[in-house]
């Protein structure tokens, strides 16, 4: 881990409390080409009832169209909840070069728990992956959100 990429990962971090603020699950997102954000998200599923809307996906979106292009190469993406199918597919279409991510997701996570996508020679673009950066405060947040949510309380980010 590099300070730039847990000076990054802070910035999802603090998009992840947006996604408690509407009472979604708390991950964030960052895409960054060169020292720019081009993108940022939060999950936004269970506010917009839809199922596209992980923070990987607003980011990714977003920074396409910052961009003006679907093609983000050289470009990093800071989650803190290790990718799904879905998102991760998404990177390899925009050929998103790096991706840096907090907490693992061993139920659907593509990058080294579930599936190791990333390592597939079959695919047809690479990207790196850095885990665990800031994996205990990602993993707390999520935590807290869940403990809440069991208790029935309404979450909150502070």
């Amino acid at each position: 881990m590099t300070s730039r990429d847990a000076f990054w990962m802070r910035e999802a971090l603090a998009r992840a409390r947006n996604a408690m603020d509407g009472e979604d699950v708390p991950v964030g997102a960052i895409l960054v080409l060169g020292e720019d954000v081009i993108g940022e998200g939060w999950n936004r599923g269970r506010v917009l009832n839809d199922p596209t809307a992980h923070a990987e996906m607003v980011a990714i979106r977003m920074g396409a169209s910052r961009v003006g292009n679907y093609r983000m190469a050289g470009a990093s993406l800071y989650v803190t909840l290790e990718p799904c199918f879905m998102c991760f597919g998404a990177m390899l279409e925009g050929r998103i070069s790096r991706l840096v991510y907090g907490a693992r997701e061993p139920r659907r996570g593509v990058a080294g728990s579930l599936y190791d996508l990333h390592n597939d020679p079959r695919l047809h673009h690479r990207i790196k992956v850095v885990s665990g950066v800031l994996e205990v405060e990602s993993r707390i947040l999520l935590q807290n959100f869940f403990e809440k949510k069991r208790e029935g309380e309404p979450p909150k980010s502070k």
